[in-house]
């Protein structure tokens, strides 16, 4: 189990942080401090991995937790939630090394986004002896920029399939969703919905051309070099 010690001088929101953090698996609310000064004799004495922390406080505030912990090398991770919105608190936080700052009020599903990342680091960093960039990608957030993204809502995986293995095959390097759509008598509304799918994570490039006559026509173009 995760342990979390919750730092927040207000009793109600409090309660909810231990209610949103015991709700997800593997968390456990092991103490909750009113202030920085009952947090870090706490901390001093006891096991915690991870620290959800308020900024403004009586005594000693969530700065000043930051401050006190790292100067006494307790580098155990934290999570600012707080209704600070001023920059150069929260550029401060970042460089006393949170892991994660969330703006009340916030949603369930945010809080549960920052605690699941750091899950995933805790899983990774306690039960692999060695990490590869992968690893380390995951919990930094950067994207694989081969990974495949998620599919958009209302879009097929087979009928792009389809589409791909038909511009893949087909022998100009340009072409309309009218050619795609009579090659696989689909709807030309379909085609473009998809295609314009692909040009959004850059298996295709669109461009516009102009005729003499009519209106301007979508063209798409295969690749994204121009």
């Amino acid at each position: 189990m995760i342990k979390v010690l919750i730092v927040e001088d207000d009793p109600m929101v409090a309660q909810i942080n231990k209610k949103y953090t015991e709700s997800i698996d593997n968390f456990i609310v092991i103490k909750i401090c009113k202030d920085g000064i009952e947090a870090f004799n706490y901390i001093k004495g006891n096991e915690v991995d991870l620290v959800i922390l308020d900024i403004y406080m009586p005594k000693l505030d969530g700065i000043g937790l930051l401050k006190k912990m790292r100067k006494n090398q307790i580098l155990i991770d934290v999570i600012a939630v707080t209704a600070a919105q001023n920059v150069e608190k929260v550029d401060e936080m970042f460089k006393y090394g949170v892991v994660d700052y969330l703006i009340k009020p916030f949603e369930y599903k945010r809080f549960k986004e920052a605690l699941d990342k750091f899950m995933l680091k805790y899983k990774l960093l306690h039960e692999k002896t060695v990490v590869d960039q992968k690893d380390l990608d995951k919990i930094t957030n950067i994207k694989n920029k081969n990974s495949k993204p998620q599919l958009e809502k209302g879009l097929n995986i087979r009928t792009l399939n389809r589409i791909r293995k038909c511009i893949e095959g087909y022998k100009q390097n340009s072409f309309t969703s009218n050619d795609i759509a009579e090659k696989l008598k689909l709807s030309r509304i379909t085609i473009r919905k998809y295609m314009e799918y692909m040009v959004s994570i850059q298996e295709l490039r669109s461009e516009i051309e102009y005729g003499s006559i009519g209106r301007p026509k979508n063209i798409y173009v295969k690749g994204t070099e121009k």
